[in-house]
């Protein structure tokens, strides 16, 4: 019992990584929209190394948590059958591409037309890459992940994080793009994840095994979902504030807004994982 952060490399894993997929979306759009202006979306470009940075040590969190690289290349062996296989598979297929969409690009060595389509595809295999992500936690036999809630948390963590750390790194070059919009679908997903909190908490009192309930697997589990929202609300604030009051954000309010957004995200994942339950046969109600 406990919080989960004894699984702190997949909690920064999962949530880094669903917040660089938000981000490639947002700043992908924004790219395409500066067409007009090549200049723009060199220096676009150039901002979006951080977000490789930052899948490259979601990355490192995650082989740390098999252990060594080699376990991580061996679990490429079951692609197509295993869903911990088909994660590593489409997170590092999005990398790559991504990867090499970024270095063609900043080496204006991309041809235009190219480009569009494959950062489009890098988009979409973004998308995949959560998705895979919610399958391995498709497990029958753990009724406190298999569930749609699970599905929904991933995705709304890539509306929670993407944008503003896509909008952040567009403040960095003096680009403004649709943050009114953006700001907004971020807002509405916070909202999604407290009514999420409140309808998985009132299921987990009716799960229960022979030996444990569910309830009991993380007992701040109130208490640390209110830190969590409170601080996504405070990071989400330091956005939607200036935009409110129609002053000019501040690139250190972005970034400590995001700050206080990816450890509230963390605190959501580390009772995720706190509310692991392994059993042969659940009882519910």
């Amino acid at each position: 019992m406990g919080s989960g952060w004894h699984e702190w490399p997949l909690v920064l894993f999962t949530v880094l990584g669903q917040c660089v997929v938000g981000a490639v979306i947002v700043m992908g759009l924004a790219w395409n929209a500066a067409s007009n202006n090549s200049e723009l979306q060199q220096r676009v470009v150039r901002s979006m190394f951080f977000i490789w940075l930052i899948m490259g040590i979601a990355f490192i969190a995650s082989v740390m948590h098999l252990g060594s690289p080699l376990r991580a290349f061996n679990s490429l062996n079951r692609v197509g059958q295993s869903a911990l296989s088909n994660e590593i598979a489409s997170g590092s297929v999005f990398f790559a591409v991504g990867g090499l969409w970024w270095l063609l690009a900043v080496l204006k060595k991309m041809p235009v037309a190219i480009g569009k389509v494959w950062l489009a595809a890098t988009m979409v295999l973004g998308l995949v890459f959560v998705w895979a992500m919610t399958r391995v936690y498709q497990i029958d036999t753990v009724p406190t992940w298999h569930n749609s809630y699970t599905t929904w948390s991933f995705f709304l963590t890539v509306l929670l994080g993407g944008p503003l750390l896509g909008t952040l790194l567009l403040q960095t070059v003096r680009y403004s793009f649709h943050g009114s919009k953006l700001a907004t679908i971020s807002a509405l997903a916070l909202f999604a994840a407290m009514a999420i909190i409140v309808l998985q908490g009132s299921e987990l009192a009716d799960i229960q095994s022979s030996v444990q309930h569910a309830s009991a697997l993380v007992p701040d589990y109130a208490s640390l979902q209110v830190w969590r929202i409170a601080l996504i609300a405070l990071g989400l604030g330091c956005w939607i504030c200036p935009i409110v009051r129609r002053t000019s954000p501040k690139t250190a309010g972005f970034l400590f807004g995001l700050i206080l957004v990816i450890v509230g995200e963390c605190i959501g994942r580390g009772i995720f994982y706190g509310l692991h339950m392994t059993v042969g046969m659940a009882v519910t109600g």
